[in-house]
């Protein structure tokens, strides 16, 4: 036959493997990693004041938070190859902005960049509910821990040094990365994702399948954990290297504390293997219940600088493995059908703790010192630790098959977890 002739590439698209999803979390942490670093500095030294970095940084993420609601509208009217395509062009976009370094670019660049990262969020969340079996959801998260975790370990130190060699330096490194994420993601050729028809009368409101969400309480659940472990790494990343400041520390140290907890993505495998060996249920109260208990020492030995940051270390262990398990919840839950929309309210945890967090946090520092958000923030923890609960207890274990294999039996199992019931 004439097909016979045709190279096997272009007869037809690869199958996406975990590996591929690795790859591209772990070029994208390699952008966000060294800007997470620099893009403060910039906002900083354009606007100033910490005041107006905050308003900012409010500003930001409010654009964001609507911008990720509104990407599955757009994938309905534009192929999902090309939205992916448009987060990695408006990452150079940002970066361009930055560059420029006057008050107006910069507020831009930060905005610009957000949405960039809401954008790539949801459309790659929605591909891999595509094309990884929810059995690999674990292992899926576990890779992806795994290959993102240099750039994270290495980005921001790296960002930092290069904005005090010339200022633009981290944002073409940047620039470089993200080039390369877009050339990855087009040789994976992962195209616009499975479709799944759904009644032939697609949804005239972007916002409309908001309401199918709060009718789901495990989406809810699931979504809660989400936003929590983001507000627990915002006070880690930005209110710990305050405190080491304001205690006499210096200003490395919480760089180099952000730098060791990023480096525990290493180990992410073992907090995988975990989860398996006990429940999603029970891994996700273990980090929630310790992760808040860490929060909370840090707050009441605030008087003892180092013994704050210690207690504050051991949170970040906790926090880590939140990232490789605290998303299962949300995403053993999703329906086939709404994957990409489901997928842009998840992404909305970002840019909700962006807004939360330093709201909450201006709020508990007109009554209290910079320990008192430390506190706050144990008390969410504390909250979603609560919550996680309601879980079912065999989340995340395989199901007993037709041979009668128990549950206890088949979380042994080598396979990653598979969603309960």
């Amino acid at each position: 036959m004439a097909t016979k002739n045709i190279p096997l590439l272009l007869r037809h698209s690869p199958t996406s493997r975990v590996r591929d999803f690795a790859l591209l979390a772990g070029i994208e942490a390699a952008v966000r990693g060294t800007l997470i670093s620099s893009m403060p500095l910039t906002v900083y030294a354009a606007l100033g004041n910490a005041e107006d970095t905050s308003a900012a940084y409010f500003h930001a993420g409010i654009a964001a938070l609507i911008w990720g609601l509104m990407v599955p509208w757009f994938t309905t009217i534009i192929p999902r190859r090309w939205v992916y395509t448009g987060g990695c062009v408006m990452y150079l976009l940002g970066m361009a902005l930055a560059i420029l370094g006057t008050d107006l670019s910069v507020q831009a660049a930060l905005i610009c960049l957000s949405m960039a990262t809401a954008t790539t969020f949801v459309c790659f969340n929605a591909y891999v509910l595509d094309y990884i079996d929810r059995a690999d959801l674990g292992q899926n998260q576990s890779l992806q821990m795994v290959f993102a975790a240099g750039p994270w370990a290495i980005g921001p130190m790296t960002g930092v040094w290069l904005h005090g060699v010339w200022a633009p330096a981290p944002f073409l490194l940047a620039g470089a990365f993200a080039v390369a994420l877009l050339a990855v993601f087009w040789v994976l050729r992962l195209g616009n994702g499975k479709q799944i028809q759904r009644a032939k009368k697609p949804a005239t409101n972007p916002l409309a399948y908001l309401g199918r969400f709060f009718r789901q309480p495990r989406l809810i659940a699931g979504w809660l954990f989400a936003v929590m472990r983001s507000c627990g790494w915002w006070v880690y990343v930005v209110y710990l290297p305050i405190f080491c400041i304001e205690s006499g520390l210096g200003d490395h140290v919480g760089g180099v504390a952000l730098s060791i907890s990023n480096a525990l993505l290493f180990i992410s495998p073992l907090f995988l293997r975990f989860a398996r060996q006990t429940s999603v249920r029970r891994a996700v109260r273990v980090a929630f219940g310790v992760c808040a208990a860490c929060f909370l020492l840090s707050a009441a030995f605030a008087p003892l600088p180092w013994i704050a940051v210690v207690a504050m270390m051991g949170a970040s262990i906790f926090l880590v493995l939140l990232d490789v398990v605290g998303g299962l919840p949300f995403l053993m839950a999703v329906k086939p059908s709404e994957r990409t929309e489901m997928s842009a309210v998840y992404s909305s945890f970002r840019d909700v703790s962006g807004i939360l967090t330093p709201g909450a946090a201006w709020l508990v520092l007109l009554v209290a010192p910079l320990q008192g958000v430390f506190a706050a923030a144990g008390l969410g923890l504390l909250t979603a630790f609560a919550v996680a609960g309601q879980l079912h207890p065999r989340l995340g274990n395989p199901r007993p098959s037709s041979g009668g294999i128990s549950p206890a039996a088949s979380a042994r199992s080598p396979k990653a977890p598979q969603p309960g019931e």
